[in-house]
């Protein structure tokens, strides 16, 4: 029987050029070689490739986190590539299990629809929408049925899907695994058969669902996509990854001052990781920022041009220099140009209790602490004693470094 003529594709320097761009800050990238083969045949040939990532709707913000993927998306499309953005309205409603050590309930259809809503609208601050599909996963997942989910379970094995190390500890510490759970891997790999991705991205956790989707291509007779795992963004405290339940973390829909003092509130050695995962400069660029500041220039500079490309890029460049001036205005004690105007009765108040209903503290345990930390001050005063009873009158309330309120009080 004869073999299919593999043609093999010079790698030029258009090519390298790219690998080196996929290749910036990535966890892996797998095969490596196949990877290389598809960008020489696109540059032969002229035609971009399919590049997807999915998202499932369980929330309905993104934080900067999320956009590490986005941004290798962003970098892809540059490159001349088709992006696909999946939103996975059908996936969600099975719930992924990766990195659970118990069920996910899953959500309802209402509230993935909701969510979803402001999924793209957020993601288009980072990707170019001229170069960006959006497609839903219900538009083959629903009118398989159950024949065609029969037919696509009988493509995977029992054995294989064990091999998935949540479901490893899981089984063997006697907790539950739902047979509907195994269906999320074998949805989403079938993602890629339905639209015959060339590579598909997501974080170090998704690692087992992109190679089921390798597999499956395989078994539907496509050629395999390449996968691309990104780590995971560290979030402010430098110890955790990035996440709201951490408190860590910086919403895209942040107000701008506030994104870039939050920028600069990260130690200068995680400043070096944002550059390489969140920035667009080149590597070259950023290599060159690393030397200078080696060589003794003041780190907060690169600091200072990282929180005004990030904050540039989801609100303005007018947005970053105002708020570039509304910190160093904060940093030498000034108070902003508007600050909140609280209305407050019950002459003469407790400083607890007014930090406390002015909106500057969630409890008077929390405003005691404050002060304790000398983080309040009232008309550019510290405040040190936590019996500080305010007379009516007007006050200039701030709490940390960000916190302001003018409080009126009678």
């Amino acid at each position: 029987m004869n073999q299919p003529v593999v043609t093999k594709y010079p790698v030029t320097e258009g090519v390298r050029h790219a690998m080196e761009v996929s290749l910036r800050g990535v966890d892996e990238l797998l095969p490596r070689e196949d990877w290389e083969q598809k960008l020489a045949r696109s540059e032969a040939t002229g035609t971009p490739l399919r590049i997807k990532l999915g998202l499932d709707p369980t929330a309905p913000d993104i934080h900067i986190g999320h956009t590490v993927v986005l941004n290798k998306m962003r970098q892809l499309q540059d490159l001349g590539h088709q992006v696909i953005f999946l939103i996975g309205d059908f996936t969600t409603l099975i719930g992924d299990p990766s990195g659970r050590n118990a069920t996910r309930p899953p959500l309802t259809a209402e509230q993935i629809h909701a969510n979803a809503e402001t999924y793209f609208a957020q993601a288009r601050l980072v990707l170019d929408e001229s170069r960006t599909e959006i497609r839903y996963n219900s538009e083959w997942s629903d009118p398989l049925g159950a024949r065609g989910m029969i037919q696509l379970a009988a493509r995977y094995t029992v054995a294989r899907m064990m091999e998935r190390d949540d479901f490893d500890k899981r089984y063997k510490a006697g907790q539950s695994i739902s047979v509907h759970e195994f269906l999320y891997p074998l949805m989403q790999g079938y993602d890629s058969v339905a639209l015959k991705s060339d590579l598909e991205l997501g974080g170090t956790d998704q690692k087992f669902n992109l190679l089921v989707g390798r597999h499956l291509q395989q078994e539907y007779g496509q050629e395999p996509q390449c996968i691309l795992t990104m780590p995971l963004l560290v979030g402010l405290d430098g110890v955790d990854k990035m996440s709201k339940s951490k408190n860590n973390y910086i919403a895209i829909t942040e107000e701008a001052n506030t994104m870039f003092a939050k920028v600069l509130s990260i130690s200068d050695t995680l400043m070096w990781d944002w550059y390489t995962l969140l920035s667009f400069k080149s590597l070259a660029e950023i290599a060159a920022l690393k030397a200078e500041v080696a060589a003794g220039r003041n780190p907060k500079d690169a600091k200072v041009m990282l929180a005004k490309e990030i904050t540039t890029r989801f609100h303005s460049a007018a947005a970053a220099a105002a708020a570039e001036q509304d910190f160093i205005h904060r940093s030498k004690g000034g108070v902003p140009d508007v600050i909140p105007e609280v209305q407050l009765s019950g002459a003469p108040l407790g400083i607890g209790a007014l930090l406390k209903q002015a909106g500057l503290a969630p409890s008077t345990s929390e405003a005691n602490r404050l002060i304790d930390g000398a983080g309040v001050r009232v008309d550019g005063g510290v405040v040190s004693d936590k019996g500080l009873k305010l007379a009516a009158g007007t006050y200039v309330v701030q709490v940390g470094k960000r916190k302001f309120a003018r409080v009126h009080l009678a």
